[in-house]
C-alpha cells in the first residue's frame, strides 16, 4: 500500500522533470518528421510510440490536470471558465468543420449510382489537371471514411450540443446541484476511463498497422529502441476486396484522435459541472456555444 503511494506521488513529482525535458529536448522525439535517415530518427520515432502510450505521458496529462484544477478551485474561477470556453471551442470547431463530411458523403454516393447505374463506368476520376482515378468500388468503400470521420470528430461537439441521446430515469427529476454532482461525477467515473482505455489500445493498433517491427503495448523504451535498427515504414494498404478502398489506417487514425476529443471534453464536462455547482443555477449554460436554426426557429431548438 505504502510502495503504491510513493510510486504515485513519485510520478506527479516526475511528471514535471519529464515535460521540461520533452520540451526542452524536441529533436528527441521530434527528429523524424524530415524522414527515417538515421539511427537518431528511428529512435526517436520509437520514442513517440513509447511515451504515447505510457504511465509517463498519463501522468504529465493528470498532473497538468490537477494543477489547472487547484488553480481554478484555488484562485480564480474565470481561469476555470476560460479553460473550459477553451476546450468546447476545440469541440465546436473541430465538429462544425468534419460536419461537411456528411454532405461530401451525400455528393459522393450520387456521383457513384450515376456513374454506375446510368453512365455504366467502371472507374471514377475526379481532379483538376492530375485526376485521381479508382474504381467504383474504391469510391463506394471509401464512403465509411465520411461515416467514421463524422462519428469521431462530431462526437464531442455533438455532446457541447446537446444532441446525444441519455436515458433519464432520476436525472431531470433532482435539483440542480445534484445534476452537477451526477455529471462531475460521470465524466470521472466514466468518459475520462473509457477515453484513456480506447487511446491505449487505438494507440498500438495504429503504430502496428504503420511501422515494422511491430510495437508492442509491453514493450519497454529499451526494447523499443533496439528494434528502431530495422525500422521502417509499412502502412496498411490492404483492402476488403481487390479494388476496393485501402486506407484503412485512416481509420485507426481516426480513432486515436476519438479518444483525444474525448478525454479533452471530459476534463471540460467535468470543469463546466464544477462551475455550475459552485455559481448555482443561474450559470446553467453560461458561456455554452450552442448552434441555432434562428429567429423564429426556437421551438425546433433541440430536436434536429
Amino acid at each position: 500500500m505504502l510502495d503504491g503511494i510513493v510510486w504515485f506521488f513519485t510520478n506527479i513529482g516526475m511528471a514535471f522533470v519529464n515535460l521540461v525535458s520533452a520540451l526542452a529536448q524536441p529533436g528527441l522525439w521530434l527528429a523524424w518528421v524530415d524522414g527515417l535517415n538515421s539511427t537518431e530518427d528511428k529512435q526517436a520515432l520509437m520514442r513517440v510510440v513509447y511515451y504515447g502510450g505510457s504511465v509517463e505521458f498519463f501522468f504529465v496529462c493528470f498532473t497538468a490536470f490537477l494543477v489547472v484544477t487547484a488553480i481554478g478551485i484555488f484562485y480564480s474561477n474565470k481561469f476555470l471558465w476560460n479553460v473550459t470556453i477553451g476546450l468546447e471551442t476545440i469541440a465546436n470547431t473541430v465538429g462544425r468543420f468534419f460536419a461537411w463530411a456528411g454532405l461530401l458523403m451525400v455528393v459522393q454516393q450520387i456521383v457513384i449510382i450515376f456513374m454506375q447505374r446510368i453512365f455504366a463506368a467502371a472507374e471514377i476520376s475526379l481532379g483538376l489537371g492530375k485526376a485521381v482515378t479508382y474504381d467504383v468500388s474504391w469510391w463506394s468503400e471509401e464512403l465509411k471514411l465520411y461515416n467514421a470521420i463524422i462519428v469521431c470528430m462530431c462526437c464531442t461537439y455533438t455532446f457541447v450540443q446537446g444532441g446525444h441521446v441519455r436515458v433519464d430515469l432520476v436525472y431531470s427529476a433532482v435539483s440542480h446541484r445534484t445534476k452537477r454532482v451526477i455529471d462531475m461525477v460521470g465524466s470521472m467515473v466514466f468518459m475520462l476511463p473509457m477515453a484513456i482505455v480506447t487511446w491505449m489500445y487505438a494507440w498500438y493498433f495504429l503504430w502496428r498497422h504503420l511501422i515494422v517491427p511491430k510495437p508492442s503495448a509491453s514493450d519497454q523504451l529499451d526494447r523499443l529502441l533496439a528494434k528502431s535498427r530495422a525500422l521502417r515504414w509499412n502502412v496498411e494498404t490492404i483492402g476488403f476486396s481487390p479494388n476496393g478502398f485501402n486506407a484503412y489506417f485512416l481509420f485507426k487514425v481516426l480513432l486515436v484522435v476519438f479518444a483525444g476529443l474525448v478525454f479533452l471534453h471530459a476534463i471540460a464536462f467535468f470543469y463546466r459541472s464544477y462551475l455550475e455547482f459552485v455559481e448555482g443555477e443561474e450559470s446553467a449554460g453560461k458561456y455554452l456555444d450552442k448552434d441555432t436554426l434562428g429567429d423564429g426557429e426556437e421551438a425546433y431548438e433541440g430536436t434536429h
